[in-house]
Formats: structure tokens, C-alpha cells, sequence
């Protein structure tokens, strides 16, 4: 029988690695101070895209292609378990080449994308229209990586959560905590309610992991928060068909007739404005491969904070103190990377074996505040 753990953090990560270890028989309780599965893991677009992202390293790329490979079953475990719906849709991604010079790159990307494991292909101009006939302007062709997929995030931290609830997960509401451990190992976490004692605390803070109180040198992690601005128009439903892509904007639809658009890269601290400059930037690149869209009612905008690691790796896994663990830095992949580290986390605190090799991902490995 699995003790008492705590998980500081309530967002997609968190929540899943509570689900995952109340399936395996632990009383968890999951402290934020915040709603759950608020914050990044709803301000994101939802992209299982990792071919799509670029992510070379070849540690996390075989990361992200486990956890893509595991989704299907893991939004229809939630769904069976609660109803929630997290809209799992496999459209793939479509990149667009907006102008002459993009054009004659499609052949170099699409190389690249293919050495990554992606399946994709070039499309010429009519291709590409007749696969999303939103598409007009400048657009000049595609490169179509089949083999990436999208998830409503905001519906998948709902069925998270209630699967959590269902399985008897709960929930704390906490504006301060702090990690209590000597220096060997956890004694509990003590917040403004006062001290609950654990022999197991799961940092799955998100963009604030590093800042968590008590944690000692020994086992603190590098991570800093990355804002990224997003939009939302109001479109007909089934206006579009899957991702789209041009240049640093990615266009998301979703099946209640909102098309998000995103997003900037802003090192910016905590700071979750939304600036103008960061709104013109979207709308510039989105209107001008589907000039359309400048005819639909803009109804949200919002910003999130990505948690960004020292070397562009999560932090998966023990630490140096005995108890403590750690699931942060997922920076841009944290809602694609949210099975693949539920399961192997909680499988590392069960005495199982994880579903993936977790070296590359030590908490402990050459960060500056290690060394």
C-alpha cells in the first residue's frame, strides 16, 4: 500500500500524476493556489506536435513520441471514468508557405521533419487550399506532417479533474507552501493551514516549481517562466479542418467554433499580460495567409507562463532528497508530455518500472545550482 503524497501543483501535469497514483491505491492530496488545471495547462493551445515544435534532442524527442503514442488510450480512460470528452483529433499539421522564398524551403523542412520521424509531405498550392480552404492570400504551398494530433486542453484538465475527485483525490486551495525535509529526507509540506506530514512531495508547480520554499540547494531545480500570448476568434464550426502553421503562429481549431491563435515567446518573468504588440504579431501572420479571418469577432485573449528548463528538458524524477520529487520544466511540451510523465512518475514512486528510461531527465543532472 502506497503512503500519504502530496503533489504541489494542480495543472495537467500534477493532475495527471494524482490520477495515476490514486489508480495505484495512494491517498493523494493536490495543493495550487489557483482552480485546478487553470494556469499554463489552460492557457495552452493543445498541440501534440512535436515534429511540429522542432525538438531534435533525441532524450526528449523519444520522450514526446512515447507520450503521443499513449494519448489515445489515455483521454479514453478519462472519458470512460468521467464522460469528459478531451476532443483527441489526429488532422496532423499543416505548415504553410507564405511567399516565394518559403516555398522553395519546403523541400529542406520536409527533410528535416522526416529525419525526426514525422510523416510528411509537400503540397503545391492547390493541395493545400483544397485541405484548408480558409487558406488564400499569399499562401504558396505546404509541408503536411500527418502524424501529429491536437486535444482541447481545457476539457482535458476538466476530465482530469474529475477523474482525480472520482478516484478520491483532494484538492487543497493554498497561497503559500513549503517544503519540510531534513537533510535526508521529506517530513511533510507546511502552508498557512499549518504543517501536514508525508514521507512523498511531487513538485509539479509549472512555471513556479523553482521558487517552491524549503527545498534545499541540493535539490533545487532551474526553472523560469516563458509568457506566450494567445487569441481566440469566434468561426463557423468545422471552418477549418487541423493545425496550421506560418512561420512562429500556429492556428488551433476547436469543435465549439473557436479558432485560437498563437503564440508569442516573451521572457518576461511572471508577467501574464496580454500586450497589443503580441496580438498584432498573431493577427499579422494569421490574416495574412487567410485574410478571411479579419472578418470574425475576436472573444478571448489570454497569456500563460511555460516553465522553461536550464537545458530544454523536463525535470522527471527523484532528487537528492528522499521523497521528494520533481515534474517541471516541460517549457512548450507539458500538455503533449502529460501521460508519458503521469505514468512515469507514478510509477517511480510505486517501485514500478516506468514506461521510459528517465536519465536524461534527472532532476539532478549538471544543473548550475547542482554543480
Amino acid at each position: 500500500m502506497l503512503d500519504d503524497v502530496v503533489v504541489i501543483g494542480a495543472g495537467l501535469i500534477g493532475t495527471g500524476i494524482a490520477y495515476e497514483l490514486a489508480k495505484r491505491g495512494a491517498m493523494v492530496t493536490v495543493y495550487d493556489r489557483a482552480e485546478p488545471a487553470r494556469a499554463a495547462s489552460w492557457a495552452g493551445a493543445g498541440m501534440l506536435a512535436p515534429y511540429s515544435e522542432e525538438v531534435v534532442d533525441p532524450a526528449l524527442l523519444a520522450l514526446c513520441d512515447a507520450s503521443l503514442r499513449a494519448y489515445p488510450a489515455f483521454v479514453d480512460d478519462l472519458r470512460e471514468r468521467t464522460g469528459v470528452d478531451a476532443h483527441l483529433r489526429h488532422e496532423g499539421t499543416l505548415h504553410v508557405a507564405c511567399d516565394d522564398a518559403s516555398a522553395q524551403e519546403r523541400g529542406a523542412q520536409c527533410a528535416a521533419f522526416r529525419r525526426n520521424g514525422a510523416d510528411a509531405s509537400i503540397l503545391d498550392r492547390d493541395a493545400t487550399l483544397a485541405r484548408e480552404p480558409m487558406l488564400g492570400g499569399h499562401v504558396r504551398g505546404a509541408v503536411y506532417v500527418a502524424n501529429e494530433a491536437h486535444v482541447d486542453n481545457r476539457r482535458l484538465g476538466r476530465a482530469l479533474v474529475a477523474a482525480c475527485t472520482d478516484a478520491g483525490v483532494r484538492f487543497e486551495r493554498t497561497t503559500e507552501v513549503a517544503l519540510e525535509c531534513d537533510a535526508r529526507r521529506v517530513r511533510g509540506i507546511r502552508t498557512e493551514h499549518g504543517f501536514a506530514a508525508t514521507g512523498t512531495v511531487v513538485n509539479a508547480a509549472g512555471a513556479w516549481a523553482g521558487e517552491l520554499a524549503g527545498v534545499p540547494a541540493a535539490a533545487h531545480i532551474a526553472v523560469r517562466p516563458v509568457a506566450g500570448e494567445m487569441l481566440a476568434l469566434a468561426v463557423p464550426k468545422g471552418f477549418t479542418r487541423g493545425l496550421v502553421w506560418a512561420q512562429h503562429v500556429y492556428l488551433v481549431p476547436r469543435d465549439d467554433g473557436r479558432l485560437l491563435i498563437g503564440a508569442t515567446s516573451l521572457e518576461r518573468d511572471f508577467d501574464v499580460r496580454v500586450t497589443a504588440r503580441g496580438v498584432q504579431s498573431l493577427l499579422d501572420v494569421a490574416l495574412r495567409i487567410a485574410p478571411v479571418l479579419g472578418t470574425f469577432a475576436l472573444v478571448e485573449t489570454w497569456a500563460g507562463l511555460r516553465p522553461a528548463s536550464h537545458d530544454g528538458r523536463p525535470y522527471l524524477g527523484r532528487t537528492a532528497i528522499d521523497g521528494y520529487f520533481v515534474a517541471a520544466g516541460h517549457y512548450r511540451n507539458g500538455i503533449l508530455l502529460t501521460p508519458v510523465t503521469a505514468q512515469a512518475v507514478a510509477a517511480l514512486i510505486s517501485g514500478e518500472q516506468p514506461p521510459i528510461e528517465l536519465g536524461a531527465f534527472d532532476p539532478q543532472r549538471d544543473a548550475p545550482e547542482a554543480a
